[in-house]
């Protein structure tokens, strides 16, 4: 996965400089139409993946994305979350306080109880979820104005697979890298279709 978002930061532009090169270079007889109409590279990237956002990507998870997400306590005990885990088939859970839900306190992930309970030989019955977690201080959030491609990079320089989305110190959701992935080949697609769709006279 770490492979593919490299692949999507490093030759994404190349993909679409390489199009655009086609339209100019073995088509010289667009050039004219294509500078009256302004479709630079530079337009493209206005609308294109470039400028969507994590909230884009929460409102393309659907209603329940935005806003919920599962999550668990402090005082819950590990086995618990990483059964929550499991029976719901991600790979973290939001931690709150107690009665606070909209007040993160950090995040729970697979790889905390890999490295926290399984090789120190710990039981995860009884150690609390809040002794193991990555605690809000430490945290890496974005907002949902956040480029998806500054997420990508958050992401993948800190390998980390899941990032909350935090709104003026409230939690409004979860994105993780499988969905910041979709979000940019949604966008290549659509774009690569819209220079096709230039290619044959489409705009």
């Amino acid at each position: 996965m770490q492979r593919a978002v490299r692949a999507f930061s490093v030759h994404g532009n190349t993909l679409k400089n390489a199009i655009l090169h086609r339209i100019r270079v073995v088509n010289p007889v667009m050039r004219p139409v294509m500078f009256s109409r302004s479709l630079t590279s530079a337009s493209m990237e206005e609308h294109g993946f470039e400028s969507t956002t994590i909230s884009d990507v929460l409102k393309a998870k659907g209603k329940g994305a935005d806003g919920s997400w599962l999550w668990c306590t402090t005082d819950d005990s590990v086995y618990d979350a990483v059964k929550s885990m499991t029976q719901h088939n991600v790979g973290a859970l939001v931690v709150v306080k107690p009665g606070e839900q909209k007040s993160i306190a950090g995040i729970i992930t697979e790889r905390d109880y890999l490295r926290k309970i399984i090789v120190h030989g710990r039981s995860s019955k009884s150690t609390k979820v809040g002794d193991i977690m990555t605690e809000e201080n430490k945290l890496i959030t974005v907002t949902p104005e956040t480029k998806v491609l500054q997420a990508m990079q958050l992401m993948t320089e800190n390998r980390i697979r899941h990032i909350p989305v935090i709104n003026e110190k409230e939690m409004v959701g979860m994105v993780s890298i499988g969905d910041v992935v979709r979000a940019v080949v949604s966008e290549h697609r659509a774009e690569l279709d819209r220079l096709n769709a230039y290619i044959q006279g489409g705009y």
